[in-house]
């Protein structure tokens, strides 16, 4: 798909609306106000409700171009789902099986004995603190401290040959996001709206769902849209973080906030035709057209007391744990998103670091072993409760479950410390779902983990196969800007075949 700020798509002018003269907003007698405040806010809603049917016939007339919403070939998944553990999970810890850490616990790494990496020196090799133990019909290693996640893994296809741009989180979780190490990038949500569109248009294309414990480092812009029209950006919501003023105030009545809706539509809309360039305008009015639909929508979507007391056990949203029941509620609350057609949800499991390592994510630079004791219950029932959730409902069969963090970590003990520092060589993500090979592992690293080395995969690759499983080639979702066909892979990508079904 191609498009840009200047109003092209795939190099074919798209005509605009012309101008009208600023009196004709005052030159109105009562009749034609009446008659135009009918169509006001519903006009608009309309006008935003077929943009992409008409955007589409312009092309169609104009040349040959893939039209909004439609993709290059049939696709495998029509939804996506990420779920983002910040903080540079351990792919030793958690999912990568490496047999020499156990033989050569406290011995050197050979050939890197002065290895310095993000903060310092390293010490000896360290073996996981807890077994991996074999799970499913494939018998996948996976660890003993993911006993819920283990049921999933002949449904899962890991990548265990990952490796990132950076070593330092904020840029490293942008890059995973964005395959870009710099701000001012969209997201792959971002890409997957602007090319696919909405499948509810009464509620979010693109939704992002913070931990409780706070934002990602490097917060927003890991779900920002860029230089992409606005209205691509992900709207924020979570369990704990309800949308704001959802509501109408007691005082106006239902008959004057609709009239000044309808007026206010009308306005915009006058305005919106004197500026025919301004994407920025008309991304505003969209999302005002939205939050009014959604004052329908959200709430009962976002309303978790509508499901049944077994449903909210199995993800464990009363745990006692606040941290576990807040991530909980999180999970349930993005399979109610999927299921009402959200297109792209972002779901984070911690934030951003704080002053003591490992405490508000995976950063576990000193006390590996007590981090991940903390964090991985938060992480193993709601998460795998939301996999078996969509399982049973058969949304698998279109949702594409991605999980991702921004790099590893290091076989080897920081320096004086249990913990381990940051890794950009090696590190793990998993799929799962709408045309996925369940039970494979796709690609290694060494017998140390220190480095991957076979079937070696960045970034580019792994969003290249999100696109293509959405019946997008990502060669060709492009965005016209600063003198550049922008996408999401940027010159680089390659389909990951070995993960496909």
């Amino acid at each position: 798909m191609k498009n840009n700020s200047n109003n092209q798509a795939g190099g074919y002018k798209v005509p605009l609306h012309s101008g009208r003269a600023a009196s004709n907003l005052f030159d109105l007698n009562r009749r034609k106000f009446l008659s135009r405040m009918t169509s006001g806010f519903t006009g608009v809603a309309l006008t935003h409700l077929l943009a992409e049917d008409l955007l589409g016939r312009a092309l169609a007339v104009s040349g040959p171009a893939r039209l909004p919403g439609q993709t290059h070939f049939p696709p495998k998944a029509k939804q996506v789902l990420q779920i983002f553990c910040p903080g540079a999970a351990s792919h030793l810890d958690l999912w990568d099986y490496k047999p020499e850490l156990e033989k050569r616990d406290g011995q050197p790494l050979p050939g890197e004995e002065n290895f310095s990496s993000f903060q310092g020196k390293n010490g000896p090799l360290m073996k996981p603190p807890w077994p991996f133990v074999a799970a499913g019909q494939s018998g996948k290693m996976l660890s003993s401290m993911l006993p819920n996640m283990a049921r999933h893994v002949d449904d899962m296809a890991f990548i265990h040959s990952m490796t990132s741009r950076t070593n330092t989180h904020g840029p490293g979780c942008v890059f995973m996001n964005s395959c870009f190490t710099r701000e001012g990038f969209p997201t792959a949500g971002a890409w997957v709206s602007h090319a696919l569109g909405s499948l509810n248009q009464n509620l979010p294309t693109f939704v992002a769902m913070q931990d409780v414990r706070g934002e990602p480092p490097n917060g927003k812009a890991n779900w920002s849209n860029g230089f992409l029209p606005a209205q691509h950006q992900a709207v924020a919501m979570a369990a704990h973080q309800p949308l704001r003023n959802l509501y109408r105030p007691e005082s106006i009545s239902e008959k004057e906030e609709q009239d000044t809706r309808e007026f206010l539509a009308f306005i915009n809309s006058e305005h919106a035709d004197r500026h025919p360039g301004e994407s920025e305008l008309r991304a505003r009015m969209a999302a005002y057209e939205l939050a009014a639909r959604m004052q329908l929508a959200a709430p009962e979507v976002t309303d978790l007391s509508r499901e049944p007391e077994h449903v909210r056990n199995l993800y464990g949203s009363e745990d006692p744990n606040p941290l576990k029941a807040a991530y909980a509620r999180n999970c349930l609350l993005a399979r109610r998103f999927l299921e009402q057609g959200v297109r792209y949800v972002s779901l984070y499991c911690a934030s951003r670091a704080s002053s003591v390592d490992g405490l508000l994510n995976w950063d576990a630079h000193k006390t590996l072993k007590a981090d991940y004791e903390r964090h991985c219950p938060i992480f193993d029932q709601p998460t795998a409760a939301l996999l078996t959730d969509l399982k049973q409902r058969g949304l698998l069969k279109d949702v594409l479950v991605i999980w991702t963090t921004e790099f590893g970590r290091m076989p080897t003990r920081q320096a004086t410390t249990q913990g381990r520092d940051h890794n950009p060589d090696a590190f793990t993500t998993w799929m799962m779902g709408a045309g996925i090979k369940g039970g494979v592992s796709f690609g290694a690293t060494d017998e140390f983990g220190r480095r991957s080395v076979q079937d070696v995969c960045t970034a580019y690759d792994f969003y290249a196969t999100v696109l293509h499983l959405l019946g997008l080639n990502h060669e060709k979702v492009t965005y016209y800007h600063n003198g550049a066909e922008r996408r999401l892979t940027d010159v680089h990508g390659q389909v990951i075949h070995g993960v496909l079904a």
